[in-house]
């Protein structure tokens, strides 16, 4: 077991308080040899006292031999402290002052012991010790520290004598303690008393509450005493207006702001610096400079917090060259206006400017910090620049600055945006991964770089480390199933999410849409739609897409119209997604007719995919000439690349050597390391039994050094994926797959001379076509009343229609081998995985009732019209009829039953 999981373990135990968990996981660690381990001795520390087993948390910390570590000392003496064990703490605390040189008390410890001298009401004792922290040069920290003094004057001074009272003096003071100290119950208490003692429209008394709330995160407590409170100052004000920033309401702070000014009110530097971050957070420059015009005018403009303020607004906002101006005119540049111009660099992705300011901020004597090193590596990711991101690792190093999670997380993303893999897993692997924030980046990484089975890898480490998933975690491992085509494990997501109750989350349920349509599954994909909260268009784009791209054309045009009756707008991407519909469906008019739509309706300007698309429902029809004159009227396209290798790739397919010729030299001539251009030209001429032209294809290929990468794929095995590569000898059991191939492509090889015999037969004899047509409509009906017949009929004549209907059965199926596959030769139409009906709706157009009334299209032949009304009227003759047959042999057994009856009587 990692160290991880195990304080993850520890974390649950210290909740549940369990004696006997306790003790299982601490001889758990003693087996995985962790027992000396700081992290997972400190935890367990905290877990015995928790379970008020001091004794054994002590055995815990006296079996490191060497405890060298501050934390670990500051864990056993703020646990005493939290247990009212104050002279345990205050003898750790002197073990600890005499226990190294090295080793000294910090600025987490001080407060767990002057706490206990409060505990013990020894006054001399917290003297000694806040003489000794102040030697160590923890003078910053006094106040702090002295808070805890404070609240205790102030308890015993509200129940030493009914006659002596706080007063306007004293409550400030108890306040700003409480402030110190974090500490807002006993801030409320406090408030509660000075309400009884009358105090509450003392200004300045109003104003340290207001302040007290503020500090402990209370912004709405502060604010509704500030609306109950007529009597206000500059100090209320500026506190109340930092809540509303600091509570996310930024338009309401700077309407304060406005209100304030209004009521008369002299604005000063914090009222400014806290109007002035608020206008960044709204990204409004134009507010934010007429803020700063009206600091200048009231002097306010040489400030450093305002400066510093407008440096940040200026860089957020994307103006630069103010935030430069600014910066450069402030006269002591403090480490927070150095950050902000170094974040205003890096949200450009400005990586040299970055590296520059950190020059400069050496050269004037400050030291980076992790914000400054942060937002640089921030900028290194976005512009992707190595050499640079290389050069922050190197100065952190060098410098021995102590990594934080910032500076790591910022570090493994500018690795992995540089494409460096190995350099962000040797960062993840020395980094503590103590939270999602640190896989989430690891799992994206490797999904933005295409590694989507080490993603899959990275996503089972974080559950063996029993890290809990957020959204962003299940979005980016749905891409990966999706890449992957990992539907069983997509699946096994979806049981997370559920567990996790993220079926709420808009982005998780369109990234588990996606994966479902991706991975084929489209009635999981159906359902998953159904139950979403909210349908935007970007849902309503995958779920077509899902129908269009799995043969079932006409459900997806069904979605698309229904999109459009719930009045949501179609983008370019829908619109891409129906016509890619209708050329796997063969739906060539329907194509054209929305492609039209998109450009007059909605008037979408047509780009390279878009094009593309109607190029490739054209050359999917055998429509190659159409096709590439719509390339020759469009100057903008005429010589795209994708677009001449999508008509290159129909010209093979139907067999359009001089056209595909054509393309093939131009192809040639833009992209003459394209080895596929070459192939399918060779393949072309082959095909036409053009072996010379062939052979001169393939040579210049050799000539030229070009050879075609192998095709890959991967299979879910048993919840594994495994790769596959064009002749792949590695892979278990290869002799065996490479066999099984063998025998699947003789029988593809006969399957297709059977096709190819039945298309010239079909092409010589258009009428066998309609007898086929007509024959299947027949027996597909009347299967239905089959067991009937051969009830009715008997045991002799049964057998033979049954033996008949077999006869008629096959030689149809001899006509109509892979009808659903292949081109009608008649009316070329291609229907790919469609059943009969949706067969016949395609030769006939969306509406085939048209045929029923009468309407006939002129576009097709009468006889073919003929055909496919007999193919739908015949069957419900011969099933009406079936059915009067039914009854009226029903009806002459009942007499026969009925004669007998009467006979024997």
């Amino acid at each position: 077991m990692d160290t991880t999981k195990l304080i993850h373990l520890i974390k649950n135990t210290i909740n549940s308080k369990s004696i006997k968990h306790a003790k299982i996981i601490h001889q758990k660690a003693i087996t995985s040899g962790l027992q000396t381990n700081i992290a997972i001795c400190k935890n367990l520390v905290t877990l015995y006292f928790s379970c008020h087993l001091y004794n054994s948390a002590n055995l815990v910390f006296k079996s490191i031999e060497h405890p060298l570590d501050i934390t670990l000392w500051n864990t056993l003496v703020s646990n005493y402290t939290k247990c009212y064990m104050f002279n345990e703490a205050i003898q750790v605390y002197e073990n600890l002052v005499h226990f190294s040189t090295n080793l000294k008390p910090d600025s987490y410890t001080y407060p767990s012991v002057l706490k206990a001298c409060s505990g013990l009401k020894d006054g001399s004792l917290g003297k000694k010790i806040h003489t000794h922290l102040v030697k160590n040069g923890f003078e910053s920290d006094v106040v702090v520290m002295s808070s805890l003094f404070a609240i205790q004057v102030y308890e015993n001074l509200v129940h030493f004598s009914t006659n002596l009272k706080p007063d306007s003096y004293t409550y400030p003071s108890v306040l700003k303690a409480c402030s110190g100290l974090k500490d807002g119950s006993l801030g409320k208490k406090i408030h509660t008393h000075l309400v009884k003692n009358g105090f509450e429209s003392d200004v300045v008394v109003m104003s340290s509450l207001f302040g007290m709330y503020a500090k402990c995160g209370m912004f709405r407590v502060a604010i509704k005493v500030f609306d109950e409170k007529p009597e206000r100052d500059v100090g209320c004000w500026n506190t109340v207006i930092s809540c509303y920033l600091h509570d996310g309401k930024y338009a309401k702070a700077l309407e304060l702001f406005g209100e304030m000014r209004d009521c008369g009110f002299e604005c000063d530097s914090v009222t400014y610096t806290t109007a002035i971050s608020a206008c960044a957070k709204v990204m409004d420059v134009e507010r934010g400079k007429e803020v700063h015009e009206e600091a200048v005018r009231n002097g306010f403009g040489s400030d450093g917090f305002v400066q510093a303020a407008l440096v940040d607004m200026y860089g957020k906002c994307g103006c630069l060259e103010m935030a430069v101006q600014v910066f450069e005119d402030i006269e002591f540049k403090s480490l927070v206006s150095w950050n902000s111009m170094i974040a205003g660099y890096s949200l450009r992705g400005d990586s040299k400017s970055c590296i520059h300011l950190l020059s400069r901020m050496n050269r004037d004597g400050i030291r980076p910090n992790s914000t400054s090193l942060s937002s640089s590596l921030m900028a290194c990711s976005k512009s992707a620049n190595l050499k640079y991101g290389k050069f922050i690792h190197g100065y952190i190093i060098k410098n021995n600055i102590k990594f934080d999670t910032f500076m790591y997380t910022s570090l493994v993303d500018a690795y992995f945006k540089c494409g460096k893999t190995s350099s962000a897993e040797y960062i993840f692997k020395k980094m503590p991964k103590t939270n999602v924030v640190e896989w989430n980046l690891m799992i994206s990484g490797y999904v933005a770089l295409g590694s989507y089975l080490e993603a899959l890898g990275i996503y089972n480490d974080m559950n063996a480390a029993c890290i809990k998933p957020d959204a962003i975690t299940f979005t980016s491992i749905l891409a990966a199933c999706s890449q992957l085509g990992a539907l069983e494990r997509g699946k096994e997501i979806h049981k997370c999410i559920i567990e996790g109750k993220f079926e709420s989350n808009e982005i998780v349920m369109g990234a588990l849409l996606d994966m479902y349509t991706k991975c084929g599954a489209v009635d999981e994909a159906q359902q998953v739609f159904t139950r979403l909260p909210e349908r935007d268009l970007i849902s309503w784009t995958t779920i077509i897409t899902a129908y269009g791209s799995h043969g079932r054309a006409f459900e997806a045009l069904k979605l698309f119209q229904e999109m459009q009756n719930f009045n949501i707008k179609p983008d370019r991407v829908v619109f891409l997604a129906v016509i890619s519909t209708c050329s796997h469906a063969g739906l060539v008019n329907e194509g054209c007719y929305y492609f039209n739509q998109m450009v007059n309706d909605y008037s979408i300007k047509p780009k390279i995919a878009d094009y593309s698309c109607l190029v490739d429902l054209l050359g999917r029809a055998g429509r190659l000439h159409e096709a590439y004159a719509i390339l020759q009227r469009t100057a903008s396209i005429r010589e795209d690349v994708e677009l001449l290798s999508t008509l290159f790739s129909a010209c093979h397919i139907h067999g359009d050597l001089e056209l595909g010729e054509k393309i093939g030299c131009l192809l040639v001539d833009k992209t003459p390391d394209d080895p596929s251009t070459y192939i399918v030209l060779a393949n072309m001429y082959a095909s036409l039994k053009k072996w010379d032209e062939a052979r001169k294809v393939r040579l210049k290929m050799k000539e030229l050094g070009l050879r075609k990468n192998p095709g890959c794929t991967w299979i879910e095995i048993d919840k594994k994926i495994v790769p596959f590569l064009v002749e792949d000898k590695s892979i278990p059991q290869a002799s065996f797959v490479y066999q099984c191939l063998s025998v699947l492509a003789g029988h593809m090889n006969k399957d297709e001379l059977l096709f190819q015999k039945t298309i010239s037969n079909m092409e010589c004899m258009p009428a066998w076509t309609a007898i086929a047509h007509i024959t299947t409509a027949v027996i597909g009906s009347g299967v239905l009343s089959l067991s009937w017949s051969v009830a009715q009929l008997g045991w002799t004549a049964g057998p033979v229609s049954l033996i008949l209907f077999a006869l008629v059965t096959y030689l149809n199926a001899s006509l109509l081998t892979n009808f659903h596959h292949y081109s009608d030769p008649h009316n070329g139409v291609t229907v790919i995985n469609c059943s009969y009906l949706q067969a016949v709706q395609n030769i006939l157009g969306i509406k085939p009732p048209q045929i029923a009334n009468g309407k006939a299209k002129r576009s097709k032949p009468l006889s073919h019209q003929l055909v496919i009304f007999s193919a739908i009227v015949v069957p419900g003759v011969l099933l009406l009829l079936c059915c009067v047959g039914f009854i009226c042999c029903r009806r002459t057994n009942v007499k026969k039953v009925q004669g007998t009856l009467n006979s024997n009587s």
